[in-house]
């Protein structure tokens, strides 16, 4: 129950926080229109921490299935459990967006730009190149695997309490540095579900959901949530601490 609950709370804080920034920045007469890139990124990043701080000692705030792989290939998280893991953290994700919508309800109305308004659920790549986008969400969630298992990897002493925000830092440096070709999903459940939400939604002027890209920012993450954990498990774990 404790994973249920968490990581349904958690990945709807991370949906809402995160694609909330999206929208107060692209939607018109919103307070943050045109506040731009840093913006979101930085969004993101408080997001992940205000999300892993809340339910993260419930359920260990994956609030992301390619975090679970990663935690699973790592032995940290039973194998049986990523189910569970998985189902929650798309229905999370799906209310998460569903809330963004209503809070913005006035301003989706007004605005005409049908990108935008898919912009604010899901993500879409700068270049259209489906191999290099794949790459992109390869490279972004391999890093972001590295670095949340070094933060919580004991020989760095960093304690539970200070983790979140860690890893709320590192989600928003890698926005800054690898989020521009593609949106950085590097995260299954944070595409999908809203993308789905996008679809059946009332959204005035929405035009398509692009469900031709739809597998890259699930597949990508996937496969970059392996090459991290394995790079952590089997070159970087076995370094001898410093004495």
């Amino acid at each position: 129950m404790s994973i249920f609950i968490g990581e349904f709370i958690g990945t709807l804080l991370l949906i809402l926080l995160g694609n909330g920034a999206v929208a107060n920045i692209l939607l018109k007469r919103s307070k943050g229109e045109l506040g731009g890139w840093i913006v979101i990124s930085a969004g993101w990043g408080f997001a992940v921490a205000i999300a892993v701080y809340a339910t993260g000692w419930a359920s260990g705030g994956h609030i992301n299935p390619a975090v679970t792989l990663g935690m699973a290939l790592a032995g940290k998280t039973a194998w049986k459990l990523t189910p569970i893991y998985f189902a929650e953290q798309m229905l999370g994700a799906m209310s998460g967006a569903f809330l963004v919508w209503m809070t913005y309800y006035m301003h989706f109305k007004i605005s005409d730009n049908p990108m935008h308004k898919l912009l604010i659920f899901c993500t879409l790549p700068g270049v259209r190149k489906r191999r290099w986008n794949f790459f992109t969400e390869v490279i972004a969630t391999a890093v972001l695997l590295v670095g949340v298992l070094g933060i919580f990897d004991i020989h760095n002493g960093l304690g539970s309490g200070f983790g979140p925000y860690a890893v709320g830092i590192l989600v928003f440096s890698i926005g800054l540095s690898l989020g521009g070709p593609t949106g950085y999903a590097i995260n299954p459940a944070r595409d999908l579900g809203p993308r789905i939400m996008h679809a059946i939604l009332p959204i005035p002027g929405k035009g398509s959901s692009d469900w031709g890209y739809a597998l890259i920012p699930i597949l990508g993450p996937f496969v970059g949530a392996i090459i991290g954990a394995s790079t952590y498990l089997f070159l970087i774990k076995p370094l001898t601490p410093l004495s």
